[in-house]
């Protein structure tokens, strides 16, 4: 068995308020346990079909973007693919007793668009796609685990790519809608938590700013790839994928909710930031790194626009919204799905000089780092850009809190790799760092609940579908960035 495929541990759910909860909590976390959570706390494990499933060609299953980019030399460290990835594909079955040994009891999965529609809309369904994820969702209820599935996690059938460009064309829109419709045809009498699409902020950002994602769209100062245009495209492409989002659920409000009784929302990568210095400009560069990090997508899919500060930098560059398509992308969700990994420090780069990138209106004329006068934030991991900063835990949570008036939440994301030392295998199988990763995480949740009640039960919130959500939800994964 591989390492990491016990790496992408540890999903979450809170269903009920419980303030006296984290009174037992020390600070540091060094004394987290089960029993500090109220019973609706539910711990659980994710992942993302490419990451996992591999038989990248095997019954029936299209070629999608990242087995094409992957295939070439260069792209992937290692020459690596998912060409096998965890095999997850043919080990499904151990993987859920994997699960079950560890007590969880909630799964959260992707749906490998070119494994469903090889071609797009420009082809069949496959049934033989259709059938493995049958049996993955009828197994995982059968031990009791609770399936919550993303539809679109960053991978993409290549003939949309060879078509029209992937996200970059408005026709992307009715081509997810139309994976969207099969997922809710073929699985929806069985999920009842849907997520559309898996952080489509970040995938803009590594696909059209940085260009390390398919298809590898950048310029300078960003990157220098053989094509894209890092300030113009990652609008157009964000665009294109929040209407996406917004067809789709307008789609299963209309169609299929009242009768399935399901929930849906969309998940965006999140990050909190503390000034750089302590100034007045530094503390308007973090309002404005917020803004482009975290509202540039929730804003829009909650209120029906982009945030004003997105408008004032990037004028032109950022697409409008007709009146029609505000009308069904305000509130297009039942629930937020937030990934918290990491704070940074940010500095203003409107009236103070800065590294090439920060000094850019794509990123709000922002520089964000992770040291401060060669000191970093907190500790480090394997991903240089991440750190270990528990406190950002509890500013997230009230930040998104207060931004969007205490909608229901899910944090689907959270989690470390450790940073590479001498002796890797004997680090991952002592792990301790990623133990205390995860109390200091957790106790940092716990006092979120104490301190913020953001978890209050929220028994007059009504759902169009007109069945009651009684609870506010939390959902925490712990994955491991770097896998």
């Amino acid at each position: 068995m591989q390492v990491k495929r016990l790496q992408f541990l540890f999903l979450s759910f809170l269903l009920l308020k419980n303030p006296s909860l984290a009174q037992s909590l020390n600070d540091d976390g060094q004394d987290v346990k089960r029993s500090h959570f109220p019973d609706g706390f539910i711990f659980g494990t994710s992942t993302s079909s490419y990451q996992v499933e591999g038989a990248y060609i095997e019954d029936g299953k299209g070629l999608n973007n990242w087995d094409v980019f992957s295939h070439i030399p260069g792209n992937i460290k290692n020459n690596d693919n998912g060409d096998i990835a965890d095999n997850h594909y043919y080990r499904f079955l151990e993987d859920i007793e994997l699960m079950s040994s560890l007590g969880t009891n909630a799964y959260r999965f992707s749906i490998s668009w070119a494994r469903i529609l090889p071609r797009g809309k420009f082809g069949q369904v496959n049934p033989r796609g259709i059938m493995f994820y049958n049996k993955l969702i009828d197994n995982l209820l059968e031990r009791g685990m609770e399936p919550f599935v993303t539809i679109h996690h960053h991978d993409i059938p290549q003939e949309l790519v060879d078509r029209y460009g992937g996200w970059l064309s408005p026709l992307m829109q009715e081509d997810f809608v139309y994976f969207a419709e099969t997922c809710f045809k073929s699985f929806g009498d069985r999920i009842k938590n849907w997520i559309t699409m898996n952080e489509p902020n970040l995938l803009v950002d590594m696909s059209y700013i940085r260009g390390w994602y398919p298809p590898a769209h950048c310029s300078p100062p960003f990157g220098n790839c053989s094509a894209g245009n890092s300030d113009i495209e990652p609008p157009i492409a964000m665009h294109n994928m929040i209407l996406g989002h917004a067809k789709a659920v307008k789609l299963y409000r209309e169609h299929f909710q009242l009768e399935q009784g399901g929930y849906i929302g969309i998940v965006g990568f999140t990050e909190y930031f503390e000034p750089l210095r302590d100034s007045e400009l530094d503390r308007q560069a973090v309002r404005r790194a917020l803004a482009f990090t975290n509202a540039w997508l929730f804003d829009a899919v909650v209120f029906g626009d982009y945030p004003a500060e997105m408008r004032l930098y990037l004028g032109s560059a950022l697409p409008t919204f007709s009146l029609e398509e505000t009308c069904y992308l305000k509130g297009s969700l039942d629930f937020i799905g937030m990934n918290f990994y990491t704070s940074l420090y940010a500095k203003d780069c409107i009236h103070s000089a800065c590294i090439s990138g920060g000094d850019r209106p794509i990123r709000g004329f922002v520089y964000t780092t992770g040291e401060r006068d060669g000191e970093p934030i907190g500790g480090r991991c394997g991903n240089p850009r991440f750190f270990v900063v528990p406190e950002g835990m509890e500013k997230i949570v009230n930040y998104m809190k207060e931004r969007y008036n205490n909608m229901p939440m899910f944090v689907t994301e959270n989690g470390f790799s450790p940073p590479q030392q001498n002796d890797q295998v004997q680090a991952l199988l002592q792990d301790t760092s990623r133990v205390n990763f995860h109390k200091s995480y957790l106790a940092a949740l716990a006092r979120a609940i104490r301190c913020s009640w953001i978890f209050r039960v929220e028994l007059g919130r009504q759902l169009r579908m007109d069945r009651w959500l009684l609870p506010a939800i939390w959902t925490i994964l712990c994955r491991s960035p770097d896998t």
